[in-house]
């Protein structure tokens, strides 16, 4: 069974897949910041095209393991998403992934502009994988 990871950002949300097995994340798509049904619409879309038996969010800590600002707008967004599915969900310690999808693309010579577009979606696919290893 698949698992779809989100990368939940204040612009943009990044989206990875699974693979059947569970061994492996790619990258799947990013949406621009939009409404929030709009959102919830689209991933619900996206849940059932793809037949996912988990969602993995990434929770932005603060170094300290404290939650912050951010971690509170995830935490309301996936009190949200659980509204609109009924698959499980499970938040995921991300620190550090956006920092790491950047690198990762400036080692890759990806210029400033695509970068900017595919971040999250590297990021969303640093959370899932991360996940993924923790299972095995």
């Amino acid at each position: 069974m698949k698992v779809l990871g989100l990368d939940v950002g204040e612009k943009r949300i990044g989206i990875a897949i699974s693979d059947e097995l569970r061994y492996t994340a790619q990258g799947m798509k990013v949406l621009d910041r939009r409404g929030l049904a709009d959102y919830l619409r689209e991933l619900a879309e996206i849940i059932a095209a793809t037949k996912v038996s988990e969602i993995v969010v990434g929770l932005p800590r603060n170094m300290d393991g404290s939650f912050g600002q951010g971690a509170q707008k995830v935490t309301a967004f996936v009190q949200e998403l659980k509204k609109a599915t009924s698959v499980p969900i499970t938040l995921w310690d991300e620190r550090w992934t956006t920092s790491e999808a950047t690198r990762v693309l400036l080692q890759a010579d990806v210029t400033r502009k695509k970068r900017k577009k595919v971040v999250d979606k590297v990021a969303a696919v640093l959370i899932l994988q991360g996940y993924l290893d923790e299972a095995l």
